[in-house]
């Protein structure tokens, strides 16, 4: 049986903020596109696009991030619904957006269907963006910031070997600001969820630092048993 409504329906789409981080610049960064099609044809965006008949929205995020940039095999977390009447010229449309983090270095960039190009932009010094991806990325970042501060997601931009030196680094490049080395040390041996390796650093100028890796096993079963991760 076929039902009418009174009210109009809105289009769907998704967007997706990819965070990436940069050691050796030592700055976040955040996958764009560059629109091939009208509307803003020719400007940067977030990558995304519209949700098709029957599909759900997570399996939307990760084809039109795929589609567009090359980027597969991510953890999306759903971030925030943005509905507010004009935010696309198109029309009534409303986008559910979605955050990840991955390590730039794991994943090969192309640009393809409505993108022309797809590049990573350091997250200080974005071009002005498409729709309203100004205030998805604002939204985006300020999640990051709050979520590092009681969960271990940071590790998701790390390599899979990394020195403390490189951990905290990644906590000043998103939090925005300088770390007591003393203090954060300390602090995230007491979490008890570094495995230490017994390896050290290759190939670098400087004094070879011993390399560790996350324990997500154990990670899981602190939190089970209430441990705070905050630093």
């Amino acid at each position: 049986m076929s039902h009418a409504y009174e009210y109009e329906r809105p289009a769907l789409t998704v967007d997706c903020v990819i965070f990436g981080l940069d050691l050796e610049e030592e700055s976040l960064k955040v996958m764009l596109i560059e629109r091939d099609l009208e509307p803003f044809a020719g400007r940067w965006a977030i990558p995304g696009g519209f949700v098709r008949q029957g599909e759900s929205l997570e399996a939307a995020a990760l084809r039109e991030l795929e589609e567009e940039t090359g980027i597969s095999d991510v953890f999306l977390e759903q971030l925030y619904t943005f509905g507010a009447p004009g935010r696309d010229p198109r029309g009534w449309i409303v986008s559910v957006a979605y955050y990840a983090l991955v390590s730039p270095d794991k994943h090969h960039v192309t640009a393809a269907t409505d993108a022309r190009r797809a590049e990573w932009f350091t997250v200080t010094k974005l071009p002005s963006l498409a729709f309203d991806h100004n205030d998805i990325m604002r939204a985006a970042l300020q999640r990051l910031r709050g979520k590092l501060a009681y969960a271990p997601i940071g590790f998701e931009l790390l390599p899979r070997k990394f020195t403390i030196k490189q951990l905290q680094k990644l906590y000043e490049i998103v939090l925005g600001e300088k770390l007591d080395n003393r203090n954060f040390r300390k602090k995230i041996f007491s979490m008890d969820v570094l495995r230490e390796l017994d390896e050290i650093q290759k190939g670098v100028p400087h004094r070879a630092a011993r390399l560790y890796k996350f324990d997500e096993r154990k990670y899981k079963q602190l939190m089970k048993q209430g441990m705070n991760f905050e630093l």
